[in-house]
C-alpha cells in the first residue's frame, strides 16, 4: 500500500488514550473507535458485527473478541491483529498464519498493574475481608486480620508478572516459593526465591498466587486435590486465567473451610456460561474478594498496552517486524493458493 494513503485502524476497545491515538495518526493511520456502550466489550460482539466494523480496516486493535478462521476469511484487507493484552487463547493462531496476517500481543505493558493487583488482593483478604459490610450493618467490633509481613507466598508461574510479585513481596520480608516447569536457578539465587515442586508450594504457602499461562497441561492445575493440600488458613489468588482453577472445586473448598479465602480476578464463566451459577455463588461468599478481570485495567497499564499495540500495528503496516516477544503469528509469505 502507498505509504501516503491512510492506513485504516479499528480499535474495538474503550479507554484508548489520546497519546496512542496521536501516535497512530502521526504514522499516517486513520483511526476509528468502535461504538461500544459503557457495559459492552468487544467480546460481546458477534461475528457479523465484527465483519461489518472491520470491512475496510487494515489493522485491528482488539481486546477480548474471538478471532476465528471464519472471521479472518471474511477480512481480506486486514493485515494485523494487535491484542491489547498478553493472553491470546481467543485468537486462532493457525488461522492467522494461514490467512497471511500477523497477530501480536502487548508484552510488558500490564505486568506492573497485574502484579500490584495480586498484592492488593492478598492485603484485602488478610486485612479487610468483610469489614466494610459489617460496618454498614452497624457492627463496628474489631475483627482480627492477618499480616502479609513475613508470610510464605507461593508463586505459580515465575514469568514477568510472577517476578514482579516477588519483587513487591521483598518489602514485606516474605519468604517466596516458586513453581515453574523451567526454573531459572540463577534468578532464584539473585532474587531470594526458592524453587520447589507444586505439592510443596501448596503445602507450605500462606498465599498461593497464580501467574501461569492457560495451556492444555495447566487447565485445572488447582483442582479439589490441590486445594486439599493447602493450609486451612491459606488464601488462593488468581489474576491469570480462569481455567487454571476448577471453580466448582474452589467453591466447595471455601464452603467447607478447606482454605481460608480466595482473591479472584478471572473466572471459568468468562468463556463457559455453564459456570455462571458457580461464579455467582463464589461472589456471594464473605471470604472471596473479586474483580471483573480488571487486574490489568489501570489508566497507566492501558496506556502502556495501547502504545505497544499501536507500535506493532505501525511496524506491520510499514512492512517491518514487531518485537519478537510480541509476535504470536506471522503469516506473511504464506501463500495458500500455491499449496
Amino acid at each position: 500500500m502507498n505509504r501516503q494513503s491512510p492506513r485504516k485502524v479499528l480499535v474495538t476497545q474503550r479507554f484508548f488514550d489520546p497519546d496512542s491515538l496521536d501516535y497512530l495518526r502521526s504514522q499516517g493511520c486513520e483511526v476509528s473507535i468502535a461504538p461500544l456502550s459503557e457495559r459492552q466489550g468487544d467480546g460481546d460482539l458477534d461475528e457479523e458485527q465484527l465483519l461489518a466494523l472491520l470491512a475496510d480496516a487494515d489493522a485491528w486493535i482488539v481486546g477480548h473478541a474471538w478471532v476465528t478462521a471464519r472471521l479472518l476469511a471474511g477480512l481480506p484487507r486486514l493485515k494485523v491483529i494487535a491484542r491489547r493484552g498478553v493472553g491470546y487463547e481467543r485468537v486462532n493462531v493457525e488461522a492467522v498464519r494461514a490467512s497471511g496476517k500477523v497477530a501480536t500481543i502487548a508484552v510488558g505493558g500490564n505486568d506492573a498493574s497485574v502484579a500490584d493487583h495480586a498484592i492488593a488482593m492478598m492485603l484485602a483478604l488478610g486485612r479487610l475481608g468483610e469489614a466494610k459490610a459489617r460496618m454498614v450493618r452497624g457492627d463496628w467490633a474489631i475483627a482480627l486480620g492477618r499480616d502479609l509481613y513475613r508470610k510464605t507466598i507461593g508463586i505459580v508461574g515465575l514469568g514477568r508478572i510472577g517476578r514482579g510479585v516477588a519483587r513487591r513481596l521483598a518489602g514485606f520480608d516474605a519468604e517466596v516459593l516458586a513453581y515453574s516447569p523451567n526454573p531459572d536457578w540463577e534468578y532464584g539465587l539473585e532474587a531470594g526465591v526458592r524453587y520447589v515442586d507444586l505439592d510443596r508450594l501448596l503445602c507450605e504457602s500462606d498465599y498461593v498466587t497464580l501467574h501461569a499461562p492457560l495451556l492444555e497441561d495447566t487447565r485445572f492445575l488447582i483442582d479439589a486435590a490441590a486445594l486439599r493440600r493447602m493450609k486451612p488458613t491459606a488464601y488462593l489468588i488468581n489474576t491469570a486465567r480462569g481455567g487454571l482453577v476448577d471453580d466448582r472445586a474452589l467453591l466447595q473448598a471455601l464452603q467447607d473451610g478447606v482454605i481460608a479465602g480466595a482473591g479472584l480476578d478471572v473466572f471459568l464463566s468468562e468463556n463457559d456460561p455453564l459456570y455462571r451459577p458457580t461464579t455467582e455463588a463464589l461472589l456471594a461468599l464473605p471470604n472471596v474478594v473479586a474483580t471483573p478481570h480488571s487486574g490489568a485495567s489501570t489508566h497507566e497499564g492501558l496506556q502502556r498496552t495501547n502504545l505497544i499495540a499501536a507500535q506493532c500495528v505501525v511496524a506491520v503496516l510499514n512492512g517491518d517486524t514487531p518485537p519478537a516477544s510480541c509476535v504470536i503469528a506471522d503469516g506473511r509469505g504464506h501463500f495458500p493458493s500455491e499449496e
